[in-house]
Order: C-alpha cells, then sequence, then structure tokens
C-alpha cells in the first residue's frame, strides 16, 4: 500500500489555535482527503474554525496534553482503518506543501515512520530551542541506536501498524520522544525527510519546568533499563 491522497488520515491535535487552524486545516487539505483535528480543551474557538475549514473535530472538555489529543485521533480513526495517519501541529509552524516529501519517503524507503528534520534549515530556528534539539536528538538517537537529526519534531507520517507502539506513551510532552523509542525497539524503520518551519512569534506550548522534569524521568527510565537488558545479555549471567 502507497502512502497517497487517498490512503492518509492527518491528525492535527490543538491548544488555543484559532489564530491559525483555518489556514492549516485548508492547505494540508490540498493533499489529503481528511483531516481530524482534535480540540484539546482550547480556551478560543479552535474547533469552530477547523470545523469551517473542513475538518472533523473531537473535542476535549479539558486539556490533557498532546499526547493525549493524538490518542484520541487515533482511538476515532481505528474504525475507519486508513493505512498511514500523517501528524503535524496546528500552529502553523509546519508547512503543508511539505507532505509530498513524506508520501515520497514513505513509499521510496518502505520505512513505518518517518519524521521531519527541521535541522537542514536553522536560519529562522530560535537558538535556544536549535541547541535543545541537537542535544535532545542526540540523546534520543543514542537510545533508539538511529539517527535522529530532529527527534522533536511532530511532523511524521506513520503506517498503521504502529497503533498499539503509539497508544502506550505518555499523555503530554513526552509523546513524541517515548514513541520514537518504543519505535525502535520494536523493530519498526524509522527514516527523515528535511522540511521547512515557518515561525511567525508563535506562542510555545511546553512548560519549562514541568516537561523538563518529565523529559528527564523519561531518559533515565529508558537509559535504565536499556543497560539492565545489556547486563542480562553479558556472558556468564543467567
Amino acid at each position: 500500500m502507497k502512502a497517497s491522497r487517498e490512503t492518509v488520515l492527518a491528525i492535527i491535535p490543538a491548544y488555543g489555535e484559532a489564530k491559525f487552524i483555518g489556514d492549516v486545516v485548508n492547505r494540508v487539505l490540498q493533499h489529503v482527503g481528511a483531516v481530524l483535528v482534535i480540540d484539546d480543551g482550547s480556551p478560543d474557538d479552535t474547533a469552530s474554525v477547523a470545523e469551517a475549514a473542513g475538518a472533523v473535530v473531537i473535542r476535549h472538555s479539558t486539556n490533557r496534553g498532546k499526547g493525549a489529543a493524538i490518542k484520541s485521533g487515533l482511538g476515532h480513526a481505528t474504525a475507519a482503518g486508513p493505512p498511514f495517519f500523517l501528524f503535524l501541529d496546528g500552529d502553523g509552524q509546519h508547512d503543508p506543501d511539505d507532505i509530498p516529501a513524506f508520501f515520497d519517503a514513505m513509499n521510496e524507503t518502505g520505512a513505518d515512520l518517518i519524521v521531519g528534520n527541521r535541522m537542514t534549515d536553522l536560519g529562522a530556528m530560535p537558538v535556544v530551542r536549535r541547541l535543545t534539539n541537537k542535544f535532545m536528538s542526540w540523546q534520543i538517537g543514542a537510545i533508539c541506536k538511529v539517527a535522529l537529526p530532529d527527534s522533536q519534531c511532530g511532523f511524521r507520517l506513520v503506517r498503521r501498524e504502529l497503533l498499539p507502539v503509539l497508544n502506550a506513551p505518555s499523555d503530554r510532552f513526552e509523546f513524541e520522544t517515548e514513541s520514537l523509542i518504543l519505535a525502535a525497539r520494536h523493530g519498526f524503520r524509522i527514516r527523515c525527510v528535511p522540511i521547512r518551519t515557518i515561525y511567525a512569534n508563535q506562542k510555545s506550548k511546553i512548560r519549562p519546568l514541568q516537561d523538563t522534569i518529565r523529559y528527564a524521568r523519561l531518559i533515565i527510565k529508558y537509559v535504565w533499563t536499556a543497560s539492565k537488558k545489556e547486563e542480562e545479555h553479558e556472558p556468564g549471567r543467567n
């Protein structure tokens, strides 16, 4: 099965994105046949703007986190049975015109998960974010034993076979990191595709203290489990 307009469902988690979501949905619909927006308890008109642009919308009554929003979208979409899911953010930072590049990368490589790589176009990326992304991607790539130049990018195309992996990670900020680790550990093939990122004074949804603590706990968890497995497989151990 090839990734194409007819076989891909776009899933967009959104919180407080009334300013951007309409344009995002309109532009994504130029490349895929259906868009599902999960309004994660937005305080504005995100849901109604997304619906007016042509998306199907799921509403959370409270903010539950990006991971929880994606899982809600996957749960809703499972019955429809699309072979591929495309994830991107609702704040306009991901360029929908890059979607065909994801299709090409999936079809040409036979990968299970295609991750956008913003690190080839760093001109507009804030310096702090650039350094943070590089450090985190180095850490996650080492854990996954796969080259991941931009592990924090939420612009992704996945095969339906990854559903068990995608329903397992955390509900919040660390969802994208943990899903990569689990995909690699289950033997799924991960590849990357260069994309551009648009910065237009969007407000970051990252909570510096809480999310840094969550990320640190996640890294410790998987580094520890990896070291335990290596110990178990050392010669002479039972």
